[in-house]
């Protein structure tokens, strides 16, 4: 397979106002990348775009609203005739039992999480089939490898964009274009503490499980992003970032029903929501 060559093309980001998808855009840009930026923060944006090289341009879009996202996907089009990676950072966090969250709360972060990546590939795809070679990378998380209690709604929204990574891979074999998801772990992108949590969680709680996950965090964003980036390049189908991912991946291949026995005691203070503050 020859490598995706990413400079003087264009490369679609969702999530692009912070985390991992603003670094990936910073280590691009200076290549001679072109950037389509999309996301919910039109200011974050505004400054992102302002402090990088070349060719870039904003989208303000809310990817759970399909309409939106087909326009901003046209839009993008007019301005970038050469598109030949999509990166889908876009998502965000929830904390909570399944006694504690409501459906509404469930809802609102598969919508964001899964569909809204479901979307912005489909809106694309046409542009992607029109490149010479093109890739789309999809961040699903280590908790599409293994799912952990108190939190139900993010480890299914990615474990089904895992799963739509692989079937879209499968229905594009033979074309130009190839399809990978990335499986974070342990990237200091501030996600989990600017996170959601259940309404009812007592919000004393749910920052204490917060940080206690965030001190879990080892990675630095930018060489998460470095490692995407490569993996874009090499038209990876599967993406470790971080060791903790590795290490979780080895565990659920080999032990796919009890990794939870060696999970529970690390992740204790991270999935607790429901004792009280002393």
């Amino acid at each position: 397979m020859t490598r995706l060559a990413l400079t003087g093309s264009t490369t679609v980001i969702t999530g692009a106002a912070s985390g991992m998808g603003a670094e990936i855009a910073r280590l691009l840009a200076p290549r001679g990348v072109h950037l389509a930026l999309l996301d919910r923060d039109a200011e974050a944006l505004t400054v992102l775009a302002a402090a990088l090289p070349g060719t870039v341009t904003t989208h303000v879009v809310d990817l759970r609203d399909d309409d939106a996202v087909f326009a901003a996907a046209h839009d993008i089009e007019l301005v970038h005739p050469r598109i030949n990676a999509l990166v889908t950072c876009a998502g965000s966090s929830m904390l909570g039992t399944l006694d504690q969250l409501t459906m509404e709360e469930m809802r609102w972060l598969t919508d964001v999480n899964l569909w809204g990546t479901v979307s912005i590939t489909k809106a694309l795809l046409p542009a992607l089939r029109a490149a010479p070679d093109a890739h789309i990378a999809h961040l699903a998380s280590v908790y599409a490898l293994a799912a952990p209690a108190g939190r139900i709604p993010y480890a299914m929204g990615k474990f089904a964009v895992r799963g739509f990574s692989e079937a879209l891979r499968h229905e594009l074999e033979g074309s130009r274009i190839t399809v990978g998801a990335v499986y974070p772990a342990g990237v200091r992108t501030g996600i989990i503490l600017h996170g959601r949590y259940a309404a009812a969680i007592d919000p004393e709680v749910a920052a204490r499980a917060a940080s206690a996950q965030a001190r879990m965090y080892h990675t630095e964003p930018a060489d998460a992003a470095a490692q995407i980036i490569r993996s874009i390049e090499r038209r990876r189908a599967r993406t470790m970032v971080g060791r903790e991912a590795r290490i979780i991946d080895l565990l659920v291949r080999l032990s796919p029903s009890s990794y939870w026995r060696v999970m529970r005691r690390p992740l204790r203070a991270a999935t607790d929501t429901t004792t009280p503050i002393s």
